[in-house]
C-alpha cells in the first residue's frame, strides 16, 4: 500500500455507513455483559478507548450511535469492577477460552490473496474446533460459539464452566498441546526389532523400524499416522514428487535422497504401519505430519496466543471491522464449510459510490466478479467500504 494515505472524506464516508448500520441493527450483548469490559477505537482517533462498562443495553446502544466506533471489543473475561482503570483494581473472576486464528499465522501467507487466506484459515479453524476441541477435548457443541472476525480469521469462544477458572499457564498447556509443541516421536512411535544376528551364542538385533499406531487411535498417535499416510499419498500420486516435497519446503537435495530413500517396499511397508529407520524418512514423515495436522495459533514461535490471555479483548459478534467493513459474523461448524465472509458477512447495500483507486482490483464479493485498474470507478456501497478500509481507494 506504500505511502497511500485514506482521506478526511473516506474516514468521514465510513463513519457515516457504519451510522447507518448501528442506528438500524438491535446489536447484541454478551451474557453478563454488566461485568465485562468494553474498549473502542475510534475513526482518525488514536489509540484505543478502553476501561468502559455499561450496566443498560440502551447505554451501550447510545454510545455506538453517538460515538460510531471503527472498531468494537469486549473482555473475555468477568470482572466485579470491570469499569476500573486499571486490572487489578478490576478483581478477576474468570475468562472464556478464546482461540483467534488470524491468517498471519499461516505460512507465505502473503503469496495468496485475501479471498485465499481466508479459505485456508478456515479450514485451519475447522480441524482446530473439530479434530481438537470436540473430540480431543471432549468440549460440548452447545458450550462453542464460532465467528468470522471480520477481518483475516476466525473466532471460537469456549464457554464450558470448567475453564472459567483456568490461569494463563493452564490456558499454555491446551496450545502446546493443540499445536503439537515438544511432541516427541517416542510418543508416537514403538521401536520394533526386524532381524537378529547371532555372533556364537549371541544374538543381536540386525535391523529396527518404527511401528505406526493405527490411524484410528486415539489423539495425537492417530492424528500422526493419518498425516504420514496423507503425505505418502500425496508424493507416490503426484505427477511431480519433486516439486511436492519442495512445497513441503524440503530442500532439492534432501528432496532427492529423501526420494532414493522412498523405495517402493519401503512405501508398501509405511502403508502397513512401519516406518524405516532411515532418518532422512523418519525426520521428514514426522515434522511434516506434525505441521500438517497440528493448528497455527501465532505468527511464531515467541508469539503469545490469545488463548493464554486471561484478560484479552476480542471483537463484539456484529460489530463492524473498520478495514473491511464486514461483520463479525457467528457460523456453526456445519455451516462453516459453506460460508463465505466475502458473502455472509457483506452488511452494506449495492448503492453506486464514486472512488479512486491507487491500484488494480481482482477479487468477487457479494457474488459479483469485480476487475478493476486504478482510477476512478463507480462501486456498490459494500465494494467502496471494503476497498476504503484496506487502504486501496478513496471517496470522491
Amino acid at each position: 500500500m506504500g505511502d497511500f494515505f485514506t482521506s478526511k472524506e473516506s474516514l468521514e464516508f465510513l463513519k457515516n455507513r457504519f451510522r447507518e448500520y448501528y442506528e438500524t441493527i438491535d446489536i447484541g450483548l454478551p451474557d453478563r455483559f454488566g461485568r465485562r469490559e468494553f474498549a473502542f477505537v475510534l475513526f482518525g482517533g488514536k489509540g484505543m478507548i478502553r476501561h468502559l462498562s455499561f450496566d443498560k443495553k440502551i447505554n451501550f446502544k447510545t454510545f455506538l450511535k453517538e460515538r460510531v466506533p471503527a472498531h468494537t471489543y469486549y473482555s473475555t473475561a468477568y470482572y466485579q469492577e470491570p469499569g476500573a482503570p486499571t486490572m487489578q483494581e478490576k478483581n478477576w473472576m474468570g475468562a472464556e477460552l478464546i482461540f483467534d486464528l488470524d491468517s498471519d499465522h499461516l505460512a507465505n501467507a502473503e503469496k495468496y490473496s485475501y479471498a485465499e487466506q481466508l479459505e485456508l484459515v478456515k479450514k485451519e479453524f475447522y480441524k482446530l474446533v473439530d479434530d481438537f476441541l470436540l473430540n480431543d477435548f471432549g468440549f460440548d457443541e452447545k458450550n462453542l460459539d464460532l465467528y468470522f472476525s471480520g477481518g483475516r480469521g476466525y473466532h471460537c469462544h469456549v464457554k464450558d464452566k470448567t475453564i472459567f477458572d483456568l490461569d494463563s499457564n493452564e490456558r499454555r498447556e491446551i496450545v502446546d498441546y493443540i499445536t503439537g509443541r515438544d511432541l516427541k516421536d517416542s510418543l508416537i512411535f514403538r521401536e520394533r526389532v526386524t532381524g537378529i544376528k547371532r555372533y556364537g551364542s549371541r544374538r543381536y538385533p540386525s535391523g529396527k523400524s518404527l511401528k505406526m499406531p493405527t490411524p484410528d487411535a486415539s489423539g495425537w498417535r492417530g492424528r500422526i499416522s493419518r498425516g504420514i499416510l496423507d503425505i505418502v499419498d500425496e508424493i507416490m500420486k503426484s505427477e511431480d514428487p519433486m516439486k511436492k516435497l519442495e512445497e513441503y519446503g524440503v530442500k532439492r537435495t534432501d528432496a532427492e535422497r529423501l526420494l532414493d530413500d522412498l523405495s517402493e517396499e519401503r512405501v508398501k511397508r509405511i502403508r502397513e504401519g512401519n516406518l524405516d529407520q532411515s532418518k532422512t524418512i523418519r525426520k521428514f514423515f514426522l515434522n511434516n505430519a506434525l505441521r500438517k495436522t497440528a493448528v497455527s495459533m501465532s505468527a511464531g514461535e515467541t508469539d503469545e496466543p490469545v488463548t493464554c490471555d486471561v484478560k484479552r479483548l476480542i471483537r463484539l459478534p456484529s460489530s463492524l471491522h473498520a478495514k473491511t467493513g464486514l461483520k463479525v459474523t457467528k457460523t456453526t461448524l456445519d455451516d462453516l464449510g459453506d460460508f463465505d465472509p466475502l458473502r455472509d458477512a457483506v452488511v452494506f447495500p449495492d448503492d453506486p459510490v464514486k472512488v479512486e483507486l491507487n491500484g488494480s482490483v481482482h477479487m468477487k464479493m457479494n457474488g459479483e466478479e469485480f476487475n478493476l485498474v486504478a482510477g476512478e470507478e463507480e462501486l456498490p456501497t459494500y465494494l467502496a467500504v471494503f476497498l476504503i478500509g484496506r487502504r486501496l481507494a478513496n471517496i470522491i
